[in-house]
């Protein structure tokens, strides 16, 4: 399994990947695809045309890296992707379900929560006005 952290980048080929290639020719492909630095850091996943096997290539500690996987039964499945798309962005959540074959299609998460953003001044004035949001419940600024 892979360990992943919450700020890791990870691209998904829409398209299948013919899964004979080796770290070399998976590299060619995220430059020549993508145009993308396969040092970044970056997890590029590809499936197979049977959807039934993956790889995900990353480089780590001076060298690349290929996980694969093979699915027994079932498949792989591809989460939604825009018409005209060469790959898909996934969050670590997601790529874990997707190894785990889970159909990314059927998943439905709650909206993310996201703080309000502070006031320009809230921070310059008393201790009041810190806490002073638009329903007024902490009061209202001075």
């Amino acid at each position: 399994m892979l360990s992943l952290g919450p700020g890791v980048s990870i691209v998904l080929a829409t398209e299948p990947v013919d899964l004979r290639r080796g770290h070399d020719g998976l590299i060619t492909l995220v430059r020549s695809l993508w145009k993308a630095d396969p040092y970044s850091g970056t997890l590029f996943v590809f499936l197979g045309r049977r959807r039934d096997r993956v790889k995900v290539l990353f480089f780590s500690a001076g060298g690349f890296v290929v996980y694969y996987k093979r699915l027994e039964r079932g498949r792989f499945s591809m989460p939604r992707v825009a018409d005209g798309a060469s790959q898909v962005v996934l969050d670590a959540a997601s790529l874990t379900m997707l190894l785990e074959g889970i159909d990314l299609r059927l998943v439905h998460r709650a909206r993310s929560w996201q703080p309000k953003k502070c006031m320009q001044g809230a921070l310059l004035g008393s201790t009041r006005a810190a806490f002073h949001d638009q329903s007024g419940l902490f009061g209202s600024a001075p």
